[in-house]
Parts: structure tokens; C-alpha cells; sequence
């Protein structure tokens, strides 16, 4: 076999592969060997028929076929891996030249395919960034105290109109067009969420228990999903909660501290730990910024435009031009982070232990409220463990990249990052990842909008959860 490689542009190449008559006979024999046991032939037994038979039968161009569909991807993956190409995506093949049927002759074909581009990387030493300083004001630690007295807090009725912050009882009922859609009584609901149905806080703000108001909301869930509806509240009772005195006794009752003033030191030591590790938080956002600074990435764009389609198509959102913009430009994003992150975990030559996946998919997997085994299963059913890999390995990058570069506070202090490394990678697992996964070394593409690992994550979790609509979901009209 020989092949030789065009670059088209730093993201695409064009392979050129010739292949002997010789180097195709497996292939040939192979066909021979699949069509004798799909066909009956009178005399012989199935799978017994001689290839004279066959090529009598029914040609030998029909074998020479058969055998090219199934040497092209072995020849392709050859070639791919003598010329040492990464591809993204599915290859463009064009075949110009097959065996003669009666004369034999070489193969030849031509393959487009989207590659990963060769990046120049800094050295990590060199990138510096800055971050804001850590500073705890009193009004933090007052803030951390009332949560705590919140959770202490009791609920008590009251007699007048609803406000913010307010615990309701609520009936609801949404129409459209006088048919009735969806109806839930004695739902509980705080004002001021904004997580039930859009404009639900302004309708019920000054009514009273018992008080009634019809408003037009779009339908946030259900077969009609995104239509506007008539939604008419009542409000059954009103509630107020009630926060204990922040004094000596509910320090000890909510900690283990004997004074209102040691439980309060302690929240603004729980204060500055979290201002610290949003700051490490801050130092990983800006050391990706940076090396995306330095480094160019140019992104494939027939895998840009195969992604944006894939998922503007999950939302059936295919028509929306100015949501294809929004995702056009999220997407080219997502993927020059990947690509670039992806392109320093192979320099660094960082790995992923068994451990480290396992570590990764259990926490996915309390993201959604699921049984670890049950995901994991979920995840390896959907053929994505591939992609969690790949997040993982580019996390682990990242953290080489945060551990080398020079943070500074705003201050000029260099920040020591060296607790807070790990720690981000867990925090991202909660947000999810903030770039995507534009394939793995098979090219099999993965989604790169709303986070790679994250959408099979999302997958495998629809999968697991799926459920008959009710509950919640009349709750939510």
C-alpha cells in the first residue's frame, strides 16, 4: 500500500491511498466467503458455493465491491496511522480507481477528513496571570450567620398581602384557548425563586390568601413546551419565616460554639476558604484564557457546523437563525479549548488512571441524584466513556497548566494554588465542563455545545429518569 498526505488547510487533509491487487485479496476471499453464505445455489450447500459459481452467478464485480466496502476503513486506518493524522470527525471518501473484474489492478482512493491541528504551545512557566485579592467584609460573615439562622427559621402565617420571600400555597390551572392543558393544587412555592412559571412572582406579589389573578406565561414543560398559556393563581395561604435571635443560645443550638461571638469567627473562617477557592476558580478561568491568548487554534469547520446542526436539532431549534449564531460562536469556543487543552495533555503526556474515571463518573453521577453503578452503566451503554476520558485527561491538563503558570492576587501576591488544583477539577464536575469534546481518536464526534462529557452525562441521565409526566410536572403548568 502507499499513501501520501495533501494538507487543504491546518484543520483538513487529503489522503491519497493505492492499494495492490495482491494486498486485497484477504478482502476478496473474505467476500467470497459472506456472499457463499447469503446465497442458495442448486447443488451446493449454503455456504459451499465455489467462487466460479459465484462469479457465474451473479459477476464478480458484485465480490470486487463487497471486498472494497470492506478493505476501504482497514487501508484508511493504515494510512492514517502511518502518516501519524488525528482525525475529528467522519471521513469524506471518493474511490477513482477499482480492480478491473476480469484484469485485477490496484485500488486507489482519496480521503478528506477533518485533523487535529498542530498547535505552538508556550511554556507554561512563562504564562502569568492575575486574580482578585481574597478579602472577607463583615457583611459576608452576616450573610453566612442569616443563612444558618434560616435553616433554623419557622414558617407562620400571616394576614396580608403576599411580598417577596414570602412561603405560598398555590393552586394553579393553564388554558389555551379554553381548553384546559394542566392543574395542580397545593403547591408549595417561595416568592422570589422565579423557578416555577415565568411572571408567577408579579402575579401573586400583593394578593391574599384566597386572592385569585389570571397572567400569560409560556408552558415550561409537557407536549405544548414553549406555548403561551392562560395561567390563573390562587394563593390558599401565605406564610412569613421567622429567623431566631442571633444571640449566645442559638450558637449553641446551631454549632458547636458556646458564644454567638466564636460562631462567628468560624463563619468568617468558612468565608475566607471560599473566597479562596472561588479564587482558584478565577486562576483556572483566566490561565485557559491566557494560553488561548497566546496559542492560535483554528477549529475544523465542517465539524462546527455538523455540531451546531446536532444540537440545535436535540432542541428542534433548526430554524432559529439567531439562536444558531448564539451557538455557532458558544461552539467555536468550546472547541478551540478542547483542542487546545487536548493538545497540552499530549506534551505534558498526562494519563487517566481507572481511578481517576471512576472518581469522575461518581461525582457526575450525584450531580443528577443517581445510583454511581447505574450511571456508569447508563454512560458505558451510550458509548461515551470515550468522552469522559477525554474530559478527565483535559481537567488533568488544565490542573498542570494552573500548578506551572504564576498567579498573582491583585495585590502582587503570588497565589499558592497547590490545595485549591484538585479542588477545582471536583467544582468542575458539579458545574459541568465549560468546553467541548470535538472527538475522539476514532473520529467518532462527540457534542461540543453545553459541555462533551457533560451532554452524554445529561443523556445518560434522561435515559435512567424518564418518567410519566405529573408532580412537578403540573407544578410547573
Amino acid at each position: 500500500m502507499k499513501s501520501d498526505v495533501e494538507t487543504l488547510n491546518p484543520t483538513r487533509v487529503k489522503l491519497t491511498v493505492e492499494v495492490g491487487y495482491d494486498e486485497l485479496k484477504p478482502s476478496l476471499d473474505a467476500a467470497y466467503k459472506s456472499i457463499a453464505g447469503q446465497v442458495q445455489v442448486p447443488g451446493f450447500r449454503k455456504g459451499k458455493v465455489p467462487a466460479r459459481v459465484i462469479d457465474q452467478r451473479f459477476g464478480r464485480a458484485a465480490v470486487l465491491e463487497e471486498a472494497v466496502n470492506d478493505a476501504l476503513p482497514k487501508f484508511y486506518q493504515r494510512a492514517v496511522e502511518e502518516k501519524d493524522l488525528r482525525p475529528l470527525g467522519q471521513p469524506t471518501v471518493d474511490v477513482s480507481q477499482a480492480p478491473d473484474p476480469r484484469t485485477g489492478g490496484d485500488l486507489k482512493f482519496s480521503v478528506e477528513v477533518d485533523v487535529r491541528p498542530t498547535l505552538e504551545l508556550p511554556e507554561l512557566g512563562s504564562v502569568e496571570v492575575s486574580v482578585d485579592d481574597v478579602t472577607v467584609a463583615d457583611e459576608d460573615v452576616e450573610a453566612r450567620l442569616t443563612s444558618l439562622r434560616e435553616r433554623f427559621g419557622t414558617l407562620t402565617g400571616v394576614d396580608r398581602a403576599v411580598g417577596d420571600g414570602d412561603f405560598l400555597s398555590l393552586d394553579l390551572r393553564a388554558e389555551i384557548d379554553g381548553e384546559e392543558i394542566e392543574t395542580a393544587k397545593g403547591i408549595s412555592y417561595q416568592v422570589g425563586q422565579g423557578n416555577m412559571i415565568e411572571g408567577l412572582d408579579e402575579a401573586v406579589t400583593g394578593l391574599s390568601a384566597g386572592g385569585s389573578t389570571t397572567f400569560t406565561a409560556p408552558l415550561a414543560g409537557g407536549d405544548r413546551k414553549g406555548q403561551d398559556a392562560q395561567i390563573t393563581v390562587t394563593v390558599q395561604s401565605v406564610k412569613e419565616r421567622v429567623l431566631p435571635e442571633a444571640d449566645d443560645d442559638f450558637a449553641q443550638l446551631a454549632s458547636e460554639f458556646d458564644t454567638l461571638e466564636e460562631l462567628r469567627a468560624d463563619l468568617r473562617g468558612q468565608v475566607e476558604q471560599s473566597k479562596k477557592f472561588e479564587q482558584g476558580l478565577q486562576a483556572r478561568d483566566r490561565v485557559l484564557e491566557k494560553l488561548l491568548e497566546l496559542v492560535e487554534v483554528p477549529v475544523p469547520e465542517s465539524l462546527v457546523e455538523a455540531e451546531i446542526h446536532t444540537h440545535l436539532e436535540r432542541e428542534n431549534r433548526l430554524e432559529d437563525a439567531e439562536h444558531r449564531a448564539e451557538i455557532d460562536e458558544s461552539t467555536r469556543a468550546a472547541l478551540r479549548s478542547q483542542l487546545l487543552l487536548d493538545a497540552l495533555a499530549e506534551r505534558e503526556e498526562v494519563g487517566v488512571a481507572q481511578e481517576e474515571l471512576l472518581e469522575y463518573l461518581v461525582g457526575q453521577a450525584q450531580q443528577y441524584g443517581m445510583d454511581p453503578n447505574q450511571f456508569v452503566q447508563m454512560v458505558d451503554q451510550a458509548g461515551q466513556v470515550p468522552a469522559m476520558v477525554s474530559e478527565v485527561r483535559r481537567r488533568k491538563a488544565l490542573a498542570v497548566a494552573m500548578e506551572q503558570a504564576t498567579v498573582k492576587d491583585a495585590s502582587g501576591n503570588v497565589v499558592d494554588l497547590e490545595e485549591l488544583v484538585g479542588g477545582t477539577e471536583d467544582d468542575e464536575s458539579a458545574e459541568g465542563a465549560e468546553s467541548a469534546a470535538p472527538a475522539d481518536e476514532a473520529g467518532e464526534t462527540v457534542d461540543p455545545v453545553g459541555d462533551d462529557a457533560q451532554a452524554a452525562a445529561d443523556a445518560a441521565a434522561e435515559v435512567a429518569t424518564e418518567q410519566p409526566a405529573g408532580g412537578e410536572d403540573q407544578a410547573k403548568a
